[in-house]
């Protein structure tokens, strides 16, 4: 059970940044920012999620290590 916990954590980790990021880095694109997941509205809620979904994601993957 702990093993499952720590995956899901990585994946829900990197689906939070990977969106985030998206979203981030689509709003400086000139051209391209209506393809951005959120429109590029809030760049200290986009780095605020990176940064957390980042922790989040460390902090599985070393509990996921100490369980292996």
């Amino acid at each position: 059970m702990p093993k499952a916990l720590c995956i899901t954590g990585l994946v829900t980790a990197g689906l939070v940044l990977l969106l985030f990021a998206t979203d981030l880095l689509l709003s400086f694109v000139p051209g391209v920012g209506w393809l951005a997941p959120f429109g590029g509205r809030s760049l200290m809620m986009d780095l605020v999620f990176v940064l957390g979904s980042s922790a989040l994601g460390y902090m599985s993957w070393i509990t996921y290590q100490e369980q292996v």
